[in-house]
């Protein structure tokens, strides 16, 4: 009996490069570029593949296909007896810091600061698969994400869009529905585009996502993504990787009175102190990425910024002192010798 002849080869675009393959399916694609398809997720021609269907999902000439995955950008439930706990689209957690796994040396380091910062959700950016080296260390191989929550977010991104199209496929790769949202308006300030943001929210929550959202320190924007789906509104206290603390106490102030989501300072934070500034002001966390990972020693402030992110909380529950024009002896004046 004759052999059957192989495919004939065919010619896609694969991560945005011309690629020859003679794979009948995505399910062979990834095997031929030996990928793990349970760490992936495929979109062909702007439509997700099903990880369940990529064996059954043709490869034909003209392809656009795209492979993600996660970057850096315990086993039983914890215990929250009695915790001073948040909670975020039905989900509680102990930990009122959240970090970025972007800028470390390495996914070693990223992970002794994620350790030492007590965080237990930390945000992903999604990216093209290095198809050229797929046994490269993948971010999942270091932060078990059955252990600490993966907020997968859309950084990078200037459009609804494309935001809604990141979020789409960090879905189909991971699963998570909670995502953290940002549309940027430009490159140089990073600033959002509320107009861009508000519609991906929209979206995102009509096709049951939980968007977490990067924002302007705006109080009617505040509200106004609310009202379009937001599980959470993070504004900045000052411009992403900037480190320059928080620079608006009051607006961020007034976001916090009149929100009824949890409200999460994000972008600007650059040590301790602006931590605990945040957590003073009634937010319910913060979110930070280059001031751990830029730090001379990065485990040592994700351990400060763990402490600082407790002393904020415990001084605003605890009421602070009202202030004074004049002094006030806090000793008695009466049986002075």
């Amino acid at each position: 009996m004759d052999t059957p002849p192989a495919p004939a080869p065919i010619t896609i675009t694969l991560n945005g490069e011309p690629r020859r393959t003679a794979a009948p399916s995505i399910a062979a694609l990834a095997a031929e570029l030996g990928l793990d398809p349970a760490k992936v997720a495929v979109e062909r021609n702007g439509v997700i593949a099903p990880r369940s269907q990529l064996a059954e999902t043709p490869v034909a000439e003209g392809d656009v296909i795209e492979i993600v995955h996660f970057v850096g950008g315990g086993d039983h439930a914890p215990d929250h007896t009695g915790a001073d706990t948040w909670t975020v689209a039905g989900r509680t957690f102990t930990s009122r810091l959240i970090v970025g796994t972007g800028k470390y040396k390495d996914f070693a380091q990223n992970a002794a600061a994620l350790a030492a910062s007590g965080a237990e959700i930390v945000t992903v950016a999604v990216r093209r698969v290095n198809v050229s080296d797929p046994c490269a260390p993948m971010l999942t191989d270091f932060i078990d994400p059955k252990k600490v929550a993966y907020l997968p977010n859309t950084a990078g991104c200037f459009t609804a869009d494309e935001a809604i199209r990141t979020l789409r496929l960090a879905r189909e790769a991971g699963g998570w529905d909670l995502v953290k949202l940002e549309v940027l308006g430009e490159a140089r300030t990073l600033y959002p585009d509320m107009r861009e943001t508000l519609k991906a929210t929209e979206v995102l929550a009509n096709e049951g996502f939980a968007p977490m959202v990067y924002c302007t320190d705006d109080p009617i924007a505040a509200k106004q993504l609310e009202s379009a789906g937001a599980v959470a509104v993070m504004p900045l206290g000052a411009p992403i990787g900037s480190g320059l603390g928080i620079q608006n106490r009051v607006t961020i102030r007034l976001i916090v009175e009149g929100a009824s989501v949890p409200v999460l300072v994000d972008a600007g934070v650059g040590t301790a102190s602006d931590a605990a500034v945040a957590m003073e002001l009634g937010c319910d966390g913060v979110l930070m990425n280059t001031a751990i990972a830029e730090a001379k020693d990065p485990i040592r402030m994700a351990r400060a910024m763990k402490l600082a992110v407790e002393a904020g909380r415990d001084a605003y529950l605890a009421g602070r002192m009202a202030t004074r024009k004049y002094a006030d002896p806090s000793s008695p004046l009466a049986g002075l010798i």
